[in-house]
């Protein structure tokens, strides 16, 4: 039995193939043979409203009213946020906001300081 590829998007090892494709059943990603070759990883740039760059660790402030999804609660209009971490997805910072707890943010919601 041959040795299938990871998936190059999240590495997942239960690909298969189907014709000349490989498929991942866990995100749905589809490559061609030939390019199944681990290739140079794409660096991601992450900007915030402004269009500033942002870094790991960096502090930034909400730029709106942000309600919480499955609470009452609002994270207001000029909120700091210290020591952010980048991530992968559609909310592309993770963070721990005083009151609040550990949250994701979206990247177009905060300008850096």
């Amino acid at each position: 039995m041959s040795a299938l590829p990871s998936c190059p998007k999240c590495q997942s090892e239960l690909t298969y193939e189907d014709g000349g494709l490989f498929i991942c059943p866990e995100c749905a990603h589809e490559w061609s043979a030939q390019t199944s070759a681990p290739a140079e990883a794409e660096v991601r740039i992450y900007r915030d409203s402004a269009g500033n760059v942002l870094e790991d660790g960096d502090t930034v402030t909400v730029i709106k009213d942000l309600r919480l999804k499955g609470s009452a609660g609002v994270i207001k209009m000029g909120t700091k946020v210290k020591n952010i971490r980048l991530v992968d997805g559609d909310h592309d910072i993770d963070c721990k906001i005083d009151g609040i707890g550990a949250m994701s943010l979206k990247s177009e919601f905060v300008k850096k300081v």
